[in-house]
């Protein structure tokens, strides 16, 4: 169904160049949009002329039409004055109607499909005769990305990013849940990753100036045939959760660029608390103090510098080499070996992941 801001615009549009006031109700005689003011007192009039068989009729100074959708009666218009001039004005405002009604529903028949093909609802034989139907091409370079906001439900934010992407292309903006607005991209052959992250920086950039904050952008691996979209929306959607979790700082993370990440976030969590009782005895990173972790973090960011990590914590080069050796007694990891210095790392990783899981299942 044709939403009453659609309507009321469209017949602003043509009451401004026909000069005619127009209504549009529904079978039961309520007023979804109008150009004058009374239209309410024809509701009784709406509904008997909706029960006759007649597709067109004069009724107290006004002609009422009939507008049909696959020859289900939607919506009643009825158009001021009574002559032949008001009768084609009404008649080509009854065309316009259905064919916007067909545009709609073809739309929306579109977005069903996507949604279906990002989860997996459909078979391979059906991907293809379906796209088909749509006049989808199933052979074009394609990539998904998942936005999240702040806002649960926010259409705004949805409708923003189809008046960007939507009109110019053959892109589809949809949404699978609350929380994600999903862009399945096309490409251009030529279109490479950097182009990607250009795109998902304008993204950032339009909904800020907007209002929106807290935005993350991720995307999935570029495809080449449609029945592989849903890969690409899956690996959308990890790249979005892996960098919450391990890339907090960055609001743009692509799922070829997951680095160990990926790889911690897909093991389960009785394994990740094996590794950690493991390496710490029962132990875990977090019950540092925070000096020494500000420490490890500033030495990992220094690539296990000791002069350059010292100067830029303003300490003595003394001092630092003597949290690092107050560390080593208390987990049996020298962080200025290269081996010590990689569990560690990934430890801090895990113990991440794990807080996350914890979290979601709370």
């Amino acid at each position: 169904m044709i939403s009453n801001q659609i309507l009321q615009s469209n017949i602003d549009g043509l009451r401004g160049i026909t000069r005619i006031e127009l209504c549009i109700c529904d079978t039961d005689g309520k007023v979804l949009a109008t150009t004058f003011s009374d239209a309410d007192a024809y509701e009784k009039a709406v509904v008997a002329f909706a029960d006759s068989p007649a597709d067109s009729q004069v009724i107290q100074g006004y002609q009422f039409f009939k507008i049909f959708d696959d020859n289900q009666l939607e919506y009643i218009l009825l158009a001021r004055g009574s002559s032949d001039d008001t009768y084609m004005v009404g008649k080509m405002v009854v065309f316009q109607m259905q064919n916007l009604l067909v545009a709609y529903k073809e739309r929306f028949d579109k977005d069903n499909f996507i949604k279906n093909l990002l989860l997996d609802n459909l078979l391979l034989v059906d991907i293809y005769n379906r796209a088909k139907k749509l006049h989808i091409d199933i052979n074009t370079k394609r990539v998904v990305f998942v936005i999240e906001t702040e806002s649960e439900n926010d259409m705004s934010t949805l409708e923003s990013l189809k008046s960007i992407f939507a009109p110019k292309s053959r892109d589809f903006i949809t949404a699978v849940d609350e929380k994600n607005i999903i862009i399945v991209k096309e490409l251009k052959e030529n279109d490479t990753y950097a182009d990607m992250d250009k795109v998902a920086k304008s993204v950032i950039n339009t909904l800020t100036a907007e209002g929106k904050s807290n935005i993350h952008v991720a995307y999935g691996t570029m495809v080449n045939e449609i029945k592989e979209v849903s890969r690409s929306y899956k690996e959308a959607k990890m790249a979005l959760d892996v960098g919450k979790i391990f890339y907090s700082d960055k609001n743009v993370v692509a799922y070829n660029n997951l680095g160990i990440g990926r790889l911690i976030y897909q093991l389960p969590l009785s394994l990740c608390k094996m590794f950690i009782k493991e390496i710490f005895d029962g132990k875990s990173p977090e019950d540092l103090d925070e000096e020494t972790l500000v420490t490890i973090n500033k030495f990992f960011e220094n690539n296990l510098n000791v002069s350059e990590t010292s100067r830029q914590l303003y300490i003595h080069r003394n001092t630092l080499v003597y949290r690092l050796d107050k560390l080593q007694k208390s987990t049996g990891l020298d962080l200025r070996v290269f081996e010590d210095a990689i569990t560690f790392k990934i430890a801090l990783m895990v113990v991440k992941y794990m807080n996350y899981i914890e979290k979601l299942d709370n």
